[in-house]
């Protein structure tokens, strides 16, 4: 099967890579189902990535409905070690505008619907998550951004809603009087169960919109939407580009060992079949 180091998970209109040669596609089964869509495996600026459309080709799984289990499961079947998530974002700050880019450190999680760990059915961890987006990759993502030139802001608090459906003003203000920064569909579980499978993730949070906390003279529409995120599709790109060919070849962040002591089943008490499916997770730790 084709290996890469390094993992995109693309969101709303990021499908595929240009510039990537030896191209491949690959269908990987997992414990946890299928992914999304077929994971486009290729060299990139000289290095070997992993590609996956977060919801399929055409844009047809909802937020909720997304496998994400599958899909960082596959990703780290392939031996993807970093994931550079690129996903649509609303500002919570009138200070930050559409079509500028977050590259969140923070998360709140408002998700309910979702299978948020890879640990059940009879195996129970518990990682430590305090800083939920690597800070080794976030910072090269930041550094990347800055040098061609966009407006970029490093760090911010990511709020996670469930979806599909956008905020009630109600809520919105309610995250606005938080503190928060920038509000999402995608980044939980992504974070958390890449967290689980040891992988560095990091976001490129890309504004299209002010959420509706914020008075703006002109109503927000999703033709708006899409066209600001459009529009911050090419600098994706380019960040992309630039920062891949900066990652250290050894990582020594808190990801690389987020499951040392983290399982506290007792591994003879393991069903066999839990130790069976995350054996790529934890089979450096439990025989």
């Amino acid at each position: 099967m084709a290996e890469a180091k390094i993992g995109i998970i693309g969101g709303s209109g990021l499908y595929e890579m240009e510039g990537m040669t030896g191209i491949e596609k690959v269908r990987v089964k997992t414990p946890f189902g299928e992914p999304s869509d077929a994971i486009i495996v290729g060299n990139l600026e000289g290095v070997k990535i992993a590609f996956l459309p977060r919801h399929g080709v055409g844009h047809r799984i909802s937020p909720t409905e997304l496998p994400v289990r599958a899909n960082i499961y596959a990703l780290k079947s392939l031996g993807v070690e970093w994931i550079i998530s690129v996903a649509a974002v609303g500002s919570l700050k009138e200070e930050i505008l559409p079509l500028d880019l977050v590259i969140p450190d923070q998360l709140i999680d408002r998700t309910k619907n979702r299978a948020g760990t890879f640990f059940s059915n009879g195996i129970v961890g518990h990682i430590i998550f305090a800083e939920p987006f690597c800070p080794v990759l976030s910072q090269l993502l930041f550094e990347a951004a800055r040098d061609i030139d966009i407006r970029v802001h490093k760090g911010g608090i990511y709020v996670a809603m469930e979806g599909p459906q956008l905020s009630t003003r109600a809520e919105s203000q309610l995250h606005h009087s938080w503190g928060a920064h920038v509000i999402g569909m995608t980044a939980s579980p992504e974070a958390k169960l890449a967290r689980e499978a040891e992988i560095c993730y990091a976001s490129l949070s890309f504004v299209t919109d002010h959420d509706c906390c914020i008075e703006t003279e002109e109503a927000v529409t999703i033709d708006t939407i899409i066209a600001n995120l459009q529009q911050s599709i090419a600098n994706a790109k380019k960040i992309i580009g630039q920062a891949i060919a900066c990652l250290p070849q050894t990582r020594d962040c808190l990801c690389t060992n987020a499951l040392q002591n983290a399982i506290v089943t007792s591994p003879d008490l393991i069903p066999k079949q839990a130790k069976k499916d995350l054996a790529l997770l934890i089979g450096k730790y439990i025989k």
